[in-house]
């Protein structure tokens, strides 16, 4: 039975997504639930898992390709022994096998999400007679938002390219007809690729090379005709490094250093970061408020208690329990903070879902604490770390990061001392936390030293007034400066 593998539902803040890896190819024998393809989006990576035990029959979209939610992307047969259909083709009749000789196949432009209404031909890396591989990069198409590959569906050559580079094109339109196994002139042994001649390299190899920082001339391929794969660049990963050559004596001048640079393009996740960053500072009336906490009673209250807690809860009592507990109260009493403006209206939530900020090696990410207000200590502390986790592996679900009516970001783990917090549209609202550091503080006529440490909260001052945020800031740092005002709720 065949059935269509296809991208998850996406939310409606997430208008498309792109084929990041595919872990099996047609032909493949796979077991359920095995994961067959990531897909990015602009805030996570999801799995895509085999349904059942079979075999991956036709693969409709290649690494690089810009998909669409519940877009069919593969076809999978079920308990199926062999593969019956084509090789992984972006861009060409689906419903045409490739591979036989002769046979004619269309050149296409990939499907283009509904945001984008045209593309452009940016380079044609190939020209027609030319002997091609399988999977060989033809033609980049580009967006407003993203460079498309368009590869071979087999080994053969263009017979004619019907679209050629600055040309507007639209999605699915015939840009170059494709012959399957066509005889082409013999070419030259192909030099081993080189960062800036990487046209024969595959999305995923140039992508792992990107990554690691690796140069391609350092690499020696054993692909057909020379092509690097990804098991070479993974074997120059794990071989030791060569020793450098003693310096000669006598040479008689030695080059200071190169100045090179390194151009690598921004990831989807840094681009849209970039695009709401930019939305934020220019959409909103964004203004900034400051206070300092005195953090010493909750320095010695998790000193008396942070050994029963762990042995009682398994986790660790940190900061950030504390930070999640005064703010969710503090909502509670200025209801305008926990509060988002939608056109000309102004909708204010009664339940408190709190976004933390996470640093990843993708960027940073704010996935959501849901209900914090049913939380105690334990839960939340338990909830930041699997979020912390899930960010660090890659492993944050769409439902991990839909929702969210205020944020928190802790640059003090950093070494920030002060900074000024972007809103996370359309949140009204973010608090920053700082540094924890000794300081000389008055204190009934007398200096002591004592571990202080800055708030800064951002607020949209189109919704949120002075006098709520200032009211706001001043009741967090009451809570944190008497811990005993979140038990007794005053």
């Amino acid at each position: 039975m065949t059935i269509e593998i296809k991208v998850p539902v996406l939310p409606e803040s997430v208008a498309d997504a792109s084929i990041a890896t595919w872990h099996v190819k047609v032909g493949d024998k796979v077991s359920r639930d095995q994961n067959l393809v990531d897909i990015e989006t602009d805030k996570v990576v999801l799995e895509v898992v085999a349904p059942a035990d079979g075999v991956i029959s036709e693969i409709f979209q290649t690494e690089g390709d810009t998909v669409l939610g519940e877009q069919t992307i593969a076809n999978f047969e079920e308990g199926s022994a062999t593969a019956s259909a084509s090789a992984p083709v972006a861009s060409a009749e689906s419903s045409q096998p490739s591979g036989n000789k002769g046979e004619s196949v269309d050149i296409k432009v990939p499907v283009l999400p509904e945001s984008v209404a045209d593309a452009t031909v940016a380079t044609w890396h190939v020209q027609p007679g030319e002997a091609i591989s399988r999977d060989q990069n033809l033609v980049d198409i580009e967006t407003d938002k993203v460079v498309l590959e368009v590869v071979a569906p087999a080994d053969g050559s263009l017979s004619e390219i019907l679209s050629p580079e600055g040309e507007t094109v639209t999605g699915e339109q015939v840009i170059a007809k494709f012959v399957a196994g066509a005889a082409a002139a013999p070419v030259a042994e192909a030099p081993e690729a080189t960062s800036e001649d990487n046209d024969a390299l595959s999305p995923s190899v140039r992508r792992l090379l990107t990554e690691k920082g690796i140069d391609a001339s350092s690499i020696k391929g054993t692909g057909k005709g020379g092509r690097i794969t990804k098991e070479d660049v993974e074997k120059s990963l794990q071989a030791p490094a060569a020793k450098p050559a003693a310096p000669e004596t006598a040479a008689p001048a030695v080059a200071l250093g190169n100045r090179t640079d390194k151009r690598v393009p921004m990831t989807r996740l840094r681009k849209t970061i970039a695009t709401r960053l930019l939305e934020a500072k220019n959409s909103t009336a964004m203004l900034t408020t400051f206070n300092e906490v005195n953090m010493k009673p909750i320095m010695d209250l998790r000193k008396q208690y942070q050994e029963q807690f762990e042995k009682r809860h398994g986790i660790r009592l940190g900061f950030m329990s504390f930070y999640v507990k005064a703010v969710t109260e503090a909502l509670k009493r200025f209801p305008e903070v926990n509060a988002s403006i939608d056109g000309d209206d102004i909708c204010y939530h009664n339940y408190f879902d709190i976004s933390i900020a996470v640093s990843t090696p993708r960027g940073l990410v704010t996935p959501v604490l849901k209900d914090t207000d049913a939380l105690g200590m334990a839960g939340i502390e338990g909830g930041i770390r699997e979020l912390a986790l899930k960010g660090r592996d890659g492993k944050l679900s769409l439902a991990d990061m839909q929702g969210g009516n205020f944020t928190i970001t802790n640059g003090g783990v950093f070494g920030s001392l002060m900074s000024t917090p972007i809103l996370n549209l359309p949140q009204s609202a973010i608090l920053g936390m700082h540094k924890i550091q000794d300081r000389p503080m008055a204190v009934n006529g007398k200096v002591e030293i004592l571990p202080m440490m800055y708030l800064a909260l951002s607020y949209d001052h189109r919704i949120i007034d002075g006098k709520e945020s200032v009211g706001f800031l001043v009741t967090i740092k009451e809570m944190l400066e008497d811990p005993t005002r979140l038990l007794l709720d005053v």
